[in-house]
């Protein structure tokens, strides 16, 4: 079968390479998925520069990417919640990771049927961007009448975490660049900020939530911007405690500058490395079937040209997710 591998790591074009491969085989707990389409995400790229190989080791040849929708079409043994010709959709664990290919093997334990009012590629769209919005707004316990600053609106993740904000009964903060105020009204947001014309710490002042994606300072700044006893959650800052022992960093203290936040404030915070789910995306499913949320992409990209895609997602432009189409 046909995959886009990734042969080094390095720049995109010299990285990634189409082979013929053999179709996976399937253990027990799995299922085999015809791909219809593959979507991609900043972590692939920054796998394919080497920027987290100290997180990610890999082998070379390595398949790419980890969203995927497609069709059952072989089922393990012990498998039983799906049948073969079922729709589905995934985003695969790192153990399986290789979607932008025509066939993928995937533990049912991150796999849902798909939702019935959306395409493949709409389908493809959602998991990783879906599981770490959901996962991390829950984590945090988001509820009706919060005040939530949601970085970066426009991103895949902070697209889908808008729609699911709302959809909780939040009101929602969220910045983007003056190009894209519109259509991330349009999302739901209450409060649109253009970062190029508006300074959000003197729009937000009283956050009961932030949620960052960006990192860097914009995690310190959560601080400034988040009520007495609010809560940030981060998908990119630092590590907090608990989560850096479930790596095996025992002796892993929190940063001085986001301490000192934290104790000014009264405030949690909490980091979130999304992991597979297949019930997540199935509660994401009824979501997107209710017309509560939609998805959002940028661009479709034939599967010969998916080497173009990815050197589009390096761009930083896209405005909603980049999705391949396999068959």
């Amino acid at each position: 079968m046909k995959a886009l591998q990734l042969v080094k790591y390095g720049e995109i074009k010299d990285s990634l390479v189409f082979n013929e491969i053999n179709k996976p085989i399937i253990q027990a707990t799995d299922v085999l998925i015809q791909v219809k389409a593959a979507a991609i995400n900043p972590i692939d790229k920054s796998i394919i520069l080497g920027n987290l190989q100290s997180l990610i080791p890999l082998t070379f040849p390595r398949t790419s990417a980890y969203d995927v929708s497609g069709i059952v079409v072989e089922k393990g043994n012990n498998v039983n919640n799906f049948e073969i010709g079922d729709l589905v959709y995934a985003r695969v664990p790192q153990e399986q990771m290789g979607t932008i290919a025509e066939y993928v093997a995937v533990n049912t334990i991150a796999v849902s049927k798909k939702p019935g009012n959306i395409s493949f590629e709409e389908a493809a769209s959602i998991p990783l961007a879906g599981l770490t919005a959901l996962q991390s707004l829950e984590q945090i316990g988001i509820k009706e009448n919060d005040k939530i600053l949601i970085h970066a609106g426009s991103g895949g993740v902070g697209s889908f975490a808008i729609q699911y904000a709302k959809a909780k009964g939040a009101y929602v903060y969220t910045t983007t660049s003056t190009t894209n105020v519109a259509w991330v009204k349009d999302l739901g947001a209450d409060r649109v900020i253009d970062y190029k014309t508006e300074d959000y710490k003197t729009i937000v002042t009283d956050a009961d939530i932030v949620f960052d994606t960006l990192g860097r300072h914009y995690t310190l700044e959560a601080f400034e911007v988040i009520k007495q006893g609010g809560k940030v959650v981060s998908v990119v800052g630092p590590m907090d405690e608990d989560s850096a022992n479930a790596f095996g960093m025992a002796d892993y203290k929190l940063p001085k500058e986001l301490t000192k936040g934290i104790n000014e404030k009264e405030a949690s915070y909490k980091f979130i490395f999304m992991h597979p789910n297949g019930a997540h995306l199935g509660e994401i499913k009824l979501l997107i079937e209710d017309e509560k949320i939609k998805p959002v992409i940028d661009k479709v990209y034939p599967f010969d040209e998916s080497i173009e895609a990815f050197i589009h997602l390096a761009s930083g432009r896209a405005k909603g997710k980049i999705v391949i189409k396999i068959s």
